[in-house]
């Protein structure tokens, strides 16, 4: 579903928008809250996401040594009043430490050399050692893969960039509860933060790295 048009695009285009990054040699994937929580829609967070959750594990299994890092949102009774994002969204209270919802999906090809990052907020990068991470492993390009794309897909792409980092965000790899969101959010990163391309397209790039 277009949430734009090409008025929309005429406008972008001429403000100089949506030009492509640079791509370097030392990605790594950032697989963003795929958890039960969010992959099964038996909770209230959750929406149908096997079509991403099998995408994203074709990308990392394509690029064994590309550097996986995977990002579960989990609070303690204590965060349960404390964190001010779980008063606009109540739901996610259910994303409690040590519960079955902030448990990576089962169906992820995860290993003891991926990485897990725990968050409280939106941004895999905010409050959390992701930047410090991806520095030790000098890593210069960083692919957003996970959930919601209109959430916390689109906070790390933007911290991402915003911490000097080109990014790439493959289309079948991210997923959302609405399509609506989803869509206009992956035209804003497109245009602002980084490229929205295929998974195709990053299977060919994981691929081709020496």
């Amino acid at each position: 579903m277009s949430v734009h048009g090409s008025s929309t695009d005429a406008t972008y285009d001429q403000a100089g928008f949506g030009a492509p990054v640079r791509r370097g040699e030392r990605p790594a994937i950032v697989v963003v809250d795929l958890t039960t929580g969010f992959t099964d829609p038996a909770f209230p967070t959750g929406a149908d996401l096997t079509d991403v959750v099998e995408a994203t594990t074709r990308l990392v299994t394509a690029a064994p040594d590309v550097p996986v890092v995977y990002t579960t949102i989990a609070y303690t009774p204590a965060e349960l009043d404390t964190v001010a994002w779980l008063y606009k969204a109540p739901g996610m209270r259910a994303l409690a430490v040590g519960s079955e919802a902030v448990e990576i999906d089962s169906r992820l090809p995860v290993t003891d050399a991926d990485h897990l990052i725990v968050k409280k907020g939106a941004s895999a990068f905010f409050g959390t050692g992701l930047a410090a991470l991806l520095a030790a492993l000098r890593v210069d390009t960083v692919i957003v893969c996970g959930a919601t794309t209109s959430g916390c897909v689109r906070a790390t792409a933007v911290d991402a960039m915003q911490s000097g980092y080109p990014v790439l965000v493959p289309r079948e790899c991210v997923g959302d509860r609405a399509d609506g969101p989803a869509e206009a959010n992956l035209f804003d990163i497109q245009a602002k933060y980084g490229d929205v391309i295929s998974l195709d397209d990053a299977l060919a790039y994981v691929g081709g790295l020496t």
